[in-house]
């Protein structure tokens, strides 16, 4: 006996089964093999001591995720100089609890943070074969799609207060500092482009030239808010969002990064260039996943350390 279009059913069979255990593997190992990324950037003015940052992005926690939560309070072992929090945090309406249990350690340290468009709205069942299609049709996000009808809508105004009450600077379309004992940081951030809410005209005018240094943060990494930073003269830009691509091909990388960057920076340190002026880019990969895709392939989730060292 033979399957449809002539291929035999042991064949058939046989794709099944690899599918179904790359699902079991993509969904039951992978997307719960946290990993910390360590990365050094040279980008301090000379003679500046180095300062270590901690990166956590794209947490989408869901309740009852405990092995998560308890990889994100051990971070704070790492005894970073300060924290980044680019945003979505969310993935569950009544998960702020949890997600404040998960970073409440690295609340102790400062930090800044913005939100991404799942902290304001819960996710809806999703065809992933659409982040191919938008991606051919230039579509992401709310960028060239129809306004979103029917959202959930989060209770982001409680993580808001938590992070603030803890001392974390919000940096939702805003200017903030942080005090350190080696240095001032000056940093300035953006609501997520993802959803249109990003308003550089309210932040423009470049570094701070009082501060010791100065980073521009942003969860979508748009290459509109890329470069307005870039051409700004912001040396070092921090931005989630992509999830490295979360589903991708083994020796070739990611196929969509669900905005305008394209796949060869959809997560790591590279540079971005406007004009005579270029900036280093991280992009997280995350460590989580919409509730309603909880798979990752050959991109596990993860969390980055990152080292600022002085330029050469």
């Amino acid at each position: 006996m033979r399957a449809r279009y002539g291929i035999p059913l042991k064949i058939t069979a046989g794709l099944t089964a690899t599918a179904a255990a790359g699902v079991v593997y993509a969904a039951g190992f992978e997307a719960r093999s946290f990993r910390l990324r360590r990365v050094t950037v040279p980008v301090l003015p000379r003679g500046m001591r180095d300062l270590r940052v901690l990166q956590v992005s794209d947490i989408h926690m869901v309740r009852g995720q405990g092995k998560k939560r308890a990889w994100l309070q051990s971070l704070a072992g790492l005894r970073p100089d300060f924290v980044v929090n680019t945003g979505d945090n969310l993935s569950d309406t009544e998960a702020v609890p949890e997600v404040l249990d998960a970073l409440g350690p690295l609340m102790e340290f400062p930090g800044v943070y913005v939100f991404g468009s799942n902290d304001y709205y819960g996710p809806r069942p999703r065809n992933p074969a659409r982040y191919l299609l938008e991606k051919v049709q230039g579509k992401h996000g709310l960028n060239g799609n129809p306004p979103v009808v029917g959202a959930v809508h989060n209770p982001w105004e409680d993580l808001r207060d938590a992070f603030d009450a803890a001392g974390w600077v919000n940096l939702t379309n805003t200017r903030g500092r942080l005090k350190l004992p080696q240095a001032e940081l000056a940093f300035t951030g953006l609501d997520d482009p993802h959803i249109k809410r990003d308003r550089y005209e309210r932040v423009d005018g470049g570094p701070d030239a009082s501060a010791d240094f100065s980073v521009g943060v942003v969860h979508a990494p748009y290459l509109r808010a890329l470069d307005a930073f870039t051409a700004d003269g912001y040396e070092l830009l921090l931005a989630g969002h992509t999830h490295g691509g979360q589903l991708c091909i083994p020796f070739y990388g990611a196929l969509v990064t669900n905005c305008d960057l394209d796949t060869d920076r959809v997560k790591g340190l590279s540079t971005h260039t406007v004009g005579d002026r270029t900036s280093y880019l991280h992009v997280s990969a995350g460590c989580g996943t919409n509730r309603y895709t909880p798979v990752r392939f050959a991109c596990p989730p993860e969390v980055t350390l990152l080292t600022l060292t002085a330029r050469a």
